[in-house]
This record gives structure tokens, C-alpha cells and sequence, in this order.
């Protein structure tokens, strides 16, 4: 089995919209055995914009919504942290892309991941390949379903 550790789905006060919840610990534990790593703890938490909005001031220094924050708890062997995804966002983001929610909350998932496993997307060009990593790992995603 590649890394046996814990993936968990909560939801904070808005819907819990993580469906096929065995496929996606499957297919996130095999990203990061892509990248040489096995799961040790992956919490994904589904918040409002209102309730991300707090983390992102507090740990961001910034005042605005976002999508995403991750927070790389390692201590040991393992990627472990803490994801935290605004729904609000997804389903606003999912609508101007025309993709389904469900699609667009895996590729905010895949994209948390990928930062706890050392990428970043803060240039251009380091954005570009990461959303070449994350459409990736979405067909990977669709053709195992």
C-alpha cells in the first residue's frame, strides 16, 4: 500500500462536499508517492470565506478571500498538514471556469498538496508548471474513476 497514513475530510459549517472519499485518499496518497513521500496526516478542511478569512489574516497578512492556505505540520516521515479550502471560493471559481464544483475542489486539493510537498507557485513560470502538475493529477483522477 502506498503510504498508510491518515487523510481526513471535515466540513466547518458548510456543506461537506467531498464525494468518493477512499478514491480521492487513494489518488492523493499516490501524489505523493509520485514525489517520494508517503502520507503521515492530511486534514482537509471545507470552511466559508468567512471562516477561512480569520487564517488568512492571521498567518497571511492578508485581508482578502482566497481558496487555499496550507500548513505544513512535518515532524516526522510523511507529508502531514493542515489544508484549509473555502467552499464559497470553489464554487464561485468552479462557476467563472464552467467546471463542476466537485472538479474544481480537487484541483484546490491538489493544489494544497502540492505545496506541502515543496512547490510554490509565487513566479510566473513556477505557477505555469504547477498547474501543469495539477491538471495531471485531475486526469490521472478521471481515468481512475
Amino acid at each position: 500500500m502506498v503510504g498508510s497514513g491518515q487523510i481526513v475530510f471535515k466540513a466547518v459549517e458548510v456543506a461537506n462536499a467531498f464525494r468518493d472519499r477512499e478514491l480521492l485518499r487513494k489518488w492523493l496518497r499516490k501524489v505523493a508517492s509520485d514525489h517520494g513521500h508517503s502520507v503521515g496526516e492530511l486534514t482537509f478542511v471545507l470552511l466559508s470565506d468567512k471562516g477561512l478569512l480569520p487564517f488568512n489574516k492571521r498567518y497571511l497578512g492578508h485581508d482578502e478571500f482566497t481558496d487555499v492556505i496550507t500548513f505544513d505540520l512535518q515532524t516526522g516521515t510523511g507529508v502531514s498538514g493542515d489544508i484549509l479550502i473555502s467552499y464559497d471560493r470553489v464554487k464561485e471559481n468552479a462557476s467563472s471556469f464552467k467546471v463542476p464544483v466537485q472538479a474544481e475542489l480537487q484541483r484546490v486539493m491538489v493544489h494544497g498538496l502540492l505545496h506541502l510537498l515543496g512547490h510554490d507557485d509565487k513566479s510566473p513560470a513556477k505557477k505555469k508548471a504547477m498547474r501543469a502538475m495539477e491538471d495531471k493529477y485531475l486526469t490521472a483522477l478521471r481515468r481512475s474513476k
